[in-house]
Order: C-alpha cells, then sequence, then structure tokens
C-alpha cells in the first residue's frame, strides 16, 4: 500500500525539501492523524494538522494536545494555527515550534461564520495589514518556515489575492496555498485557477493550488493550467486516499478498498479508543462505500452500528454489491 517517494524534491519551503507534488488538505473533523497517516502511506507528500485555535491552546482546551500529535514518519509535518491577533499568533507559533514541527501554517482561509466573523480564517484577508504584520513577527522569531493558505478574497467586490500572496512574500513567507474560491463562494460555485496561475506568476515561493481536483485527470489539468509546484485535495481525498498514488477510485478493486477502509477503522480505533474511534471513522465510512449501489436500510445500519465485529462484517456484505453507475 506504501507509495514510491521520489527520488528528487517536487520543491522546498524554504530549505526543507518535498518529495512529490501531492498534498492532504487540511480540513477540520478529517485530516487527522489516522486520516493523514493513510494518505501520506499512499502519496501524500506534506502532513497539515487539523486547524488549531490559538485561543485553545492557551486556554488548554483538551482536542488542542490530540490534533498535534503526529508520526515522525508523517514528516514533513505543519502545524497550521488560526486567530487575528499577530501577537497572539506568534506567541502560540512559538509554543508550537518546540514540539517539532517542520514548518508553522498561518490559516487564512475558512469561511465558517465562527472563524471569518472575528477576523480569523478567511477574515483575514479583509486586512492586509494584519497579515503583513503576522507573517513579518513570525518569519523573523521563528526558526522554522512560515507558510500561508488563502482564498480568493472575502468576496468577489475585494477579490484581493494577489497583494495578500505579494505579502506574505514580501514579509518572509515560504509557501503559499491557494484555494481558488472567495469566502463569501464557501464550496459553491466553481474554483478560479485562472487566479492561482496569476498568483503562481506573481510571486517566487511555491505556490499550491487547492480546488475542484476530484479525479486524477483534475491534478494534472490544474498542474497544467497553473504551473503550480503541487496540488492541495481536500473533498477529493475522503473516501478515495487513492488520489494521492494517481489511481482513479473507480479501478481501485473491492478486495483493496476493503483493506484500506478497515486499515483506516483500526488506526481511528487505536487513535480514539474503541467507541470514539468507530463513531468518527464513519463519516469516512459513507465515503468509502459511496461508489457501490446499497439499499438505504444497509446503508442506515452500517453508520449506526457500533461494534466492530458487526461493522466489518456489513462492510464486507456491502463490498460484494455492484458498484453504482
Amino acid at each position: 500500500m506504501t507509495n514510491i517517494i521520489p527520488e528528487k524534491p517536487s520543491f522546498y519551503i524554504r530549505n526543507l525539501p518535498v518529495y512529490g507534488d501531492l498534498i492532504l488538505s487540511p480540513m477540520d473533523g478529517f485530516s487527522d492523524l489516522p486520516f493523514r497517516s493513510l494518505c501520506r502511506e499512499l502519496g501524500s507528500a506534506v502532513s497539515y494538522t487539523e486547524f488549531i485555535s490559538v485561543i485553545h491552546l492557551f486556554t488548554g482546551n483538551p482536542e488542542v494536545n490530540r490534533k498535534l500529535i503526529f508520526d515522525p514518519q508523517e514528516r514533513p509535518v505543519a502545524f497550521q494555527i488560526f486567530d487575528h491577533d499577530p501577537d497572539r499568533l506568534l506567541a502560540a507559533a512559538l509554543r508550537l515550534q518546540e514540539l517539532g514541527p517542520d514548518f508553522i501554517d498561518i490559516n487564512m482561509g475558512c469561511a465558517d461564520k465562527s472563524v471569518a466573523g472575528r477576523g480569523a480564517g478567511a477574515g483575514m484577508l479583509r486586512s492586509p495589514l494584519t497579515i503583513a504584520r503576522t507573517f513579518r513577527k513570525l518569519s523573523q522569531a521563528l526558526d522554522v518556515p512560515v507558510t500561508g493558505k488563502i482564498r480568493l478574497g472575502w468576496d468577489n467586490a475585494t477579490r484581493n489575492y494577489l497583494l495578500i500572496a505579494r505579502i506574505v512574500e514580501e514579509q518572509g513567507g515560504a509557501l503559499l496555498a491557494v484555494h481558488g474560491r472567495t469566502k463569501q463562494q464557501g464550496y459553491g460555485g466553481q474554483a478560479d485557477w485562472d487566479a492561482i496561475a496569476e498568483i503562481r506568476q506573481a510571486v517566487s515561493i511555491p505556490v499550491i493550488g487547492n480546488g475542484d481536483v476530484r479525479n486524477v485527470d483534475d491534478i494534472e489539468r490544474m498542474k497544467a493550467h497553473t504551473g503550480v509546484a503541487g496540488v492541495m485535495i481536500g473533498r477529493g481525498a475522503i473516501g478515495n486516499p487513492w488520489i494521492f498514488s494517481r489511481r482513479e477510485r473507480v479501478n481501485v478493486p473491492p478486495d483493496e478498498v476493503r483493506q484500506v477502509l478497515l486499515s483506516h477503522l483500526e488506526r481511528s480505533l487505536a487513535f480514539y479508543g474503541e467507541r470514539l474511534g468507530l463513531v468518527l471513522f464513519r463519516k469516512h465510512a459513507s465515503r468509502y462505500i459511496s461508489p457501490f449501489r446499497l439499499p438505504d436500510s444497509l446503508r442506515k445500519r452500517l453508520l449506526t452500528c457500533q461494534d466492530k465485529s458487526a461493522f466489518t462484517r456489513l462492510v464486507d456484505e456491502i463490498l460484494t454489491l455492484e458498484p453504482a453507475g
């Protein structure tokens, strides 16, 4: 199941070599250690943690410590953090640097109202000065590289992505990942790959493209269209980690689906414990089985199952069914 690692780096994050051009996107509730480690083995070149609230870090929220756990085999590893205050972001980054990440990433793309509405995540795009201060402070104080992930702007009237990209580079940012939508779009509409190409041409640091990559053809089309150093895949990888091996989901045989699904389940159980691990795995299971034609009653049994052995038997039953479509 392990993917072949390229002999030469695809790009560098400052002096940090990255072997591969496909990266699992940081996704709250999805890019935890069990899923990251699986995707890493199948070809994801970098591991980003789920985003971490700076406020939760300082108030001792118990979920933060779990998000910061990583396997050394995942390296290079990024801790992704969010807040709207440059001084708090600096204090958090200095603390987190002690835990040994390979770089620190600033989330400037989360469109959730609870984050963007208070000026963090995509809310930072409304204040280029805040972004400049953040990257200047962190790049001067940290030993590890500082990177960022952005959207194209707050809305169509304020698509300030070129300004933001130049600020990130000028203030010491070592890499920029770009989701080709505005905050207002959320995940709707079409990602603007032309804008990603503009950013790629405007800066000399590596640019990673993100948005509307659902299959292997999309990977190659984005790279050809934008010239990015790498492609970041989020929703397209859920239930389809084979995309990081450049394999189409339709070509993965049921036996291999079973192997990977159960490996993912075992990692979840080991990481979270038997009860919580199975509950949290259900959202992944629903995507693994989505290509199969199954009655709603069988789907409901799987997604409400609370016993590992019964869950495995249901998976085996489902994988004997014909794929839909």
